[in-house]
């Protein structure tokens, strides 16, 4: 077929050559083949500094399929938890549609915090941490007196894509919901099956509290000395957002002196240093940022992806776009 008759967008995928592999199965590259005229194995990942097949490539496409490891851009189609990284203003002064695949990658995360809120509730980390050490019988209907997630309240901080994923299934469980946030009034959040308090409130009322906020200026420690002093003892505080959210100096001391336990899938450094106590403490659940979209969950972006791609070939507005004036307050 002809570009003359041949109606279809011009596609070109810009992202790390090794996350395209990752993202996107045969089947994805043979769909995006079909609704798009590129090539779906060729990949260009610096666009500051294009090689001379991908700016022929660039010069010609009216769509860029992005994700992870790209380099700044304006682009109409994006596979990844965030655009924060990639947009620019230019993308909006020039009239660039965006949408993103963020509320795909929102809910591998909010997995993760389900599973994360119903472990420590029941103080599953102790006691499997207990029971490598003993090895033996033990009373652990005594041990584990007042642990169970019947009647437990739980603290969102954030009613951002994730926090309201994670209400939505905490709701089967016989919980109470408290939640955090200044964009959300009390309608909403009476729509959303939550009491909405202060952060302090919540801090202080909440046997787990995890975070989902944006990482913003205003955000930044904002869970601080305060807010860990007023949590209760054997409150497990979970953050799956930006280690930026919590002030780790002021966190420290509260996990090693075993007051209060962390479930951190993120951190600040990202890396923790080597000899940081995170690794070792027993009440510390340390991962390397696995919330998210991981192995095969990646194939759930990018349906999403294609299936907005399909949507703009058809002259169709976005499922989900993204809009400059929210841009900011996304995670």
């Amino acid at each position: 077929m002809s570009h003359a008759t041949d109606n279809r967008p011009e596609a070109l995928l810009a992202m790390d050559p090794g996350i395209a592999d990752q993202l996107l199965a045969d089947r994805h590259r043979a769909r995006l083949a079909a609704l798009t005229r590129t090539d779906p194995h060729f990949v260009a990942h610096d666009l500051a500094d294009p090689s001379p097949a991908a700016a022929v490539a660039l010069a010609g496409a009216e769509v860029l399929f992005t994700g992870w490891g790209a380099t700044p851009l304006t682009a109409e189609v994006h596979a990844a938890g965030s655009v924060k990284h990639h947009i620019t203003e230019a993308c909006w002064e020039r009239g660039i549609a965006v949408t993103s695949a963020a509320g795909a990658n929102a809910l591998p995360v909010a997995e993760f915090t389900l599973a994360a809120i119903l472990f420590a509730n029941k103080r599953v980390l102790y006691a499997a941490h207990l029971y490598r050490g003993l090895r033996t019988r033990h009373d652990w209907l005594r041990e584990l007196a007042g642990s169970g997630n019947h009647r437990r309240t739980v603290g969102i901080v954030g009613a951002s894509r994730i926090g309201r994923r994670v209400i939505e299934l905490l709701r089967p469980f016989d919980l109470d919901v408290l939640l955090y946030d200044p964009y959300v009034d009390a309608v909403e959040a009476a729509l959303l099956g939550v009491r909405p308090v202060e952060l302090d409130e919540l801090c202080a009322g909440s046997s787990v509290v995890s975070v989902h906020a944006p990482q913003l200026p205003e955000t930044h420690h904002l869970i601080g000395a305060a807010q860990l002093s007023a949590m209760a003892t054997g409150t497990t505080l979970i953050n799956t957002a930006r280690g930026s959210l919590i002030d780790e100096d002021a966190l420290l001391p509260e996990l090693r002196s075993g007051r209060l336990h962390a479930v951190l899938d993120v951190t600040e450094p990202e890396l923790p240093p080597p000899l940081s106590p995170l690794y070792d403490l027993p009440n510390v659940l340390l991962t390397p940022h696995v919330a998210g979209s991981l192995g095969n969950e990646l194939h759930r972006m990018a349906d999403h992806a294609l299936d907005e791609l399909e949507r703009f070939a058809a002259g169709l507005p976005f499922a989900d776009p993204v809009h400059a004036g929210s841009l900011r307050r996304q995670a």
